[in-house]
């Protein structure tokens, strides 16, 4: 008999230790549960599931306090979890706070299905411990069904290559059939509106995480990462994370929760793996390099969708907590850091120099280490006039690669103190208002010394993509003076936005509204075919302006 009470003590004991250092054990014990855990993962949540489990949470728990981030297009309120310690009535209440706001949201693409599950059992697991962890430290805003227009088209039809669930996932686009990963310029979108104006402006999170999945090349990891990559954000920043804070949660995601990460990317070559490995392109209509241009961090999670569907709900729950963690032990340097970023954005606009530039094209080079990618040999079979067919083996093999994420200036041009629009057009000025821009008017008319932009040549895309024809142009700057009237815009720089600002409206941005043709009826004239000058007027010096604030 005493034997057996040892045995009994030994066994509860080890059951205590991994319950305690694995939150998701502890917490399969407790209510509300997933559909991810309640179909053992063979099917994902529908958009009353998740209200469902976000009302049984707000039962439970003082600490959640639920918003609207938006209502869809098909008329589904978007929920937005509040959680803290207390939980703020508003963003005014923190003004006064030590805490600081981190914001995670899931299921942009709604076959990408892992980030909805793994935040629900977050909050979950967070709100329901004795002793919360985190919320001395942070406010946490989780929107865990960013696109619930696209949940509900679920099937089984849909992403099929993907390793589950197998009762299916919904798709990619919203109930506009837009792209939602792609309207971080044009805002177009009723989901990306709501994120920039309930979150974004009012809220200002430090960080932001989006997950995702990714279908790429093959390998073993079950987690892959990657930071803002537009070299117009503040490039400390992006050092900060690429060198210290992402390869500490690599280390601390392994370690703690034994879950492999690699930095995300694909092959650059299927047929030479060791060439290089790279991820998207730095452009803004990515959330994740729009946050940049913001002076704020962000973190893209892609989850390895040939990994099982539990693997992957998991692998992203454990980094999430990952990231949690290390964001709380280091809330005070991270928010020096973006403090810092912001006055430098501020000074950039005040005191414009030749130093301070504005990239329009880039160069793509690799990191001064490489990375390893625990990838498989691969069997390539070429066809004519496609892309090779890969197909995978059952043999590991470790890829020591370039990585290619570093994108550096390749062309720049000057970067003003302040743009210049004598157009009164709403829709333009309620798109720089939606950003959260400051936008002043001139209340009397004045003559400046400009750089205006002569287009010689414009061309619209062949084929329609998120709904435009998009713009590539070329042309001429021009040193001139001009009279501006009363109530011709004024977008200063010396504003934390400034950089965001620039991307908007610099005329030869590759991301800009001029390329999202929000300019059109103002470069192309009623009679004549000859582009005018771009209604966009680049003040390279401040200026004494009599001017008042555009609401």
């Amino acid at each position: 008999m005493i034997q057996k009470n040892k045995a009994l003590i030994l066994l509860l004991g080890i059951a205590f230790v991994l319950l305690s250092s694995h939150p998701f054990l502890w917490a399969q014990q407790k209510d509300p549960q997933t559909v991810a855990e309640s179909s053992d993962f063979t099917a994902t949540s529908r958009y009353a599931d998740v209200m469902k489990f976000i009302e049984e949470l707000q039962q439970k728990s003082s600490l959640l306090r639920v918003e609207t981030l938006c209502v869809s297009t098909e008329g589904r309120k978007i929920p937005l979890l509040v959680i803290g310690n207390p939980v703020p009535s508003s963003p005014l209440a923190l003004q006064c706070d030590k805490r600081a706001v981190i914001y995670i949201q899931a299921n942009i693409h709604a076959g990408e299905v892992e980030g909805k599950e793994a935040t629900l059992m977050l909050a979950r697991d967070i709100l329901l411990q004795e002793k919360p962890p985190y919320l001395d430290n942070l406010v946490i805003l989780i929107a865990p069904i960013f696109n619930a227009d696209g949940n509900e088209k679920i099937s089984p039809n849909n992403r099929r290559r993907q390793a589950g669930p197998e009762k299916g996932v919904g798709i990619r686009y919203n109930g506009q059939n837009l792209d939602l990963n792609r309207d971080g310029i044009k805002l177009e979108s009723p989901e990306v509106q709501g994120m920039v104006r309930n979150i974004l402006n009012r809220w200002d999170p430090f960080l932001l995480v989006d997950c995702h999945t990714t279908n790429g090349s093959y390998h073993q990891e079950p987690v892959t990462y990657v930071w803002q990559l537009n070299p117009n954000g503040d490039l400390s920043i992006i050092e900060y994370m690429r060198e210290k804070m992402m390869p500490s949660i690599k280390t601390h995601l392994k370690k703690k929760y034994d879950v492999l990460s690699v930095p995300y990317g694909n092959f650059m070559d299927y047929r030479n793996p060791e060439k290089g490995w790279r991820p998207s392109g730095p452009q803004p209509r990515y959330i994740t390099n729009y946050i940049g241009l913001r002076n704020r961090m962000a973190i893209l999670n892609e989850n390895y969708s040939y990994a099982d569907y539990k693997t992957r709900v998991l692998g992203c729950y454990y980094f999430l907590h990952s990231i949690l963690e290390y964001c709380h032990g280091h809330k005070d340097e991270i928010m020096q850091l973006i403090h810092t970023a912001d006055q430098r954005m501020i000074q950039k606009g005040l005191q414009p120099s030749e130093d301070n530039t504005f990239a329009v094209e880039y160069d793509l080079k690799p990191l001064e280490k490489k990375i390893t990618v625990l990838g498989y040999e691969m069997e390539i079979t070429e066809r004519e006039g496609a892309r090779p067919q890969v197909r995978l083996t059952d043999k590991e093999k470790a890829y020591s690669v370039p990585y290619y994420v570093d994108f550096v200036p390749k062309r720049s041009v000057s970067f003003p103190a302040g743009y210049l629009l004598p157009t009164a057009d709403s829709e333009i000025i309620n798109k720089l208002l939606q950003h959260g821009l400051l936008v002043e008017k001139l209340t009397k008319p004045a003559t400046l010394e400009v750089e205006s932009f002569r287009i010689t040549e414009i061309k619209g895309a062949e084929r329609i993509y998120q709904g435009h024809r998009t713009n590539q142009v070329k042309g001429e700057f021009k040193r001139e003076e001009i009279e501006f009237p009363e109530g011709t815009l004024f977008i200063p720089t010396a504003q934390p936005l400034g950089a965001l600002a620039a991307y908007l409206l610099e005329p030869e941005s590759d991301d800009g509204l001029l390329v999202w043709n929000f300019f059109d009826r103002h470069i192309v004239p009623q009679w004549g075919r000859t582009p005018q000058a771009c209604p966009v007027y680049k003040l390279l010096k401040p200026a004494h302006l009599a001017k008042e604030r555009v609401k």
